[in-house]
Parts: C-alpha cells; structure tokens; sequence
C-alpha cells in the first residue's frame, strides 16, 4: 500500500470542450467510509458534477474490504483524485499492510497543487492508550484532523477546494481552533480567486461566533445548512444534525444550495451547490 500522505491519481479521459461553462456543480459528502460504495457511486455518477468534496473514505481498511474507496469511484466514474490521510487506522490494517482514513476530492478535469493542512489543535481521544483493548470498537488511530487544499482547472476558471474534516469528539471550541487555522491557510489566497470550503464541520456554523469569524475572512455560506438538517434523526427527539456545510470566497456566485435528504448511502446527506463566475470574470489557471 502507498505509506505518502497523498494519494493522486487520474482516471479522465481528456477533455477538449471549447465553449464557455455557464456553472460549476459542486458536491459535497461525508460518505461515511464508503460503505455502502454501489449507492455512494450510483447517486454521484447522476450527478453529472464537476468537483466532488469527500469525507471519510477509506483506503485499505477490513470493513471496506481493503479498497482504495476514492480510486474505486475514481475509476468507475472516470474521475481524476487526490486523498489526503487523516488517520492511520490501527484495527482496520495491520503493520505490514496498514489502512488509512481522511479526505478525497474528485473531479473530470485537472487537479493540481494538493497539499495537506495538519492542525496544530488536536483531540487525543484517538491516541492508542496501553489499557484499550485492541478492538474496532475503540477506533485507536495514529494522525488528526487536517483539511486537504487542491487547485481545480475547469477551463478557464481555476478554483482552490479546501475539503474541510473537523474533530468530532471534542468541543466547539477546539472545532473553531481548528477553523481558524484554515481560515488563516486561505488568507494567503490571491483574492481574486474563487474558493471553496466544505465539509464535515461537526458544528452548527450558524452559530454567531462561528458566523462572524467566517464572515470577517470574507466567506459566505452557500448551502441552507442552518435549515435542513446534514444528518438524519439519531433519536425521536432530534430532527438531525445541523454539520455539513460549503462556503465560498472571491469573484464567484453560488446559488442552487441542496441538501439531498433522500439520498441514502451515509449517515450524511450529500450537500451540492452551483458555482457561476461574477460579472463574466474568470481566473486564469496558474502553471
């Protein structure tokens, strides 16, 4: 198995499209480690999406008999990928053969510049500890949280997609900490290009706090995140959860904000969004 923190790989054929893209469609998932990977591939295959923002995904781990999940929708949708490893998972592989977990984004066009943002704020819930049992039950894992950036060539208009996985097993204050870190990475973007944030937040971003600190970095939200729940009902007395969420920043419009709430495959809701270039501005891809 690859043992780099990144994974990339190309499966689309060519492209030669001459005429100007009115949108970018753009998904969003928490695919809850692949799975059920027939339904994950069937619903994003009718997508007909551009740029696909994944969380969860396994690469070599016993309870995805030990698939690349991002290579097997990859290759099936012919997709191009980068993976970013999150995790080590240390009941899912073993020494000689580990399995990994964390982030994927896919897309048919090209994808450059993938790079890995470790947060320096961590939980170490996941840390093995000599008193736990060896068992999946405990999830003993080696890495943290991060958020995988990528650059995506779509034609003329070139877009940075930071895929966004925060902590679940902490507070909102750690969540925002870790946030803030990716806030601070994009605020070295150039401006007048377009980014989007999304991902698993495991927080409600609607939240004041939460708000303001990506409103001041110039982000806006583009999915209605804070009405529909991203997760379905864990209990009677819980609608679901509001954790999935997109945002974007710089000379780019979004409208069309879904969450597909019919969509099975996860315990999450795929979220999708469409993304049109403002006053007929685009950015022109770096070499």
């Amino acid at each position: 198995m690859p043992t780099s923190e990144i994974i990339a790989e190309s499966f689309a054929p060519p492209r030669w499209l001459s005429w100007p893209r009115s949108s970018i469609r753009i998904i969003d998932w928490n695919i809850d480690r692949g799975l059920q990977l027939r339904a994950i591939i069937d619903f994003l295959g009718d997508t007909n999406a551009d740029v696909f923002i994944l969380q969860e995904v396994d690469v070599n781990a016993r309870r995805t008999h030990h698939l690349n999940v991002a290579q097997e929708i990859a290759r099936k949708l012919r997709l191009n990928y980068v993976f970013g490893r999150e995790f080590v998972e240390l009941t899912q592989g073993s020494k000689s053969n580990p399995a990994f977990h964390g982030q994927a984004t896919l897309s048919p066009w090209k994808i450059s510049r993938p790079r890995i943002i470790h947060f320096q704020q961590q939980s170490d819930f996941w840390k093995p500890r000599w008193y736990k049992p060896k068992l999946q039950t405990f999830q003993e894992r080696l890495g943290g949280r991060i958020a995988l950036s990528a650059e995506i060539s779509i034609q003329s208009v070139s877009i940075i997609c930071y895929n966004l996985h925060l902590e679940s097993r902490s507070n909102d204050e750690l969540r925002l900490a870790q946030l803030n870190e990716l806030l601070q990475d994009a605020g070295g973007c150039d401006s007048t290009q377009p980014i989007v944030v999304a991902g698993d937040l495991n927080l409600n971003a609607s939240k004041p706090a939460i708000a303001d600190l990506l409103a001041r970095a110039g982000f806006r939200d583009v999915v209605p995140s804070s009405r529909v729940p991203t997760t379905p009902a864990r209990h009677l007395l819980e609608a679901g959860r509001y954790i999935d969420w997109a945002f974007v920043r710089g000379p780019a419009q979004a409208d069309g904000g879904k969450v597909h709430r019919s969509v099975r495959g996860s315990d999450h809701y795929p979220i999708s969004f469409e993304l049109r270039s403002q006053s007929g501005r685009t950015s022109q891809p770096k070499e």
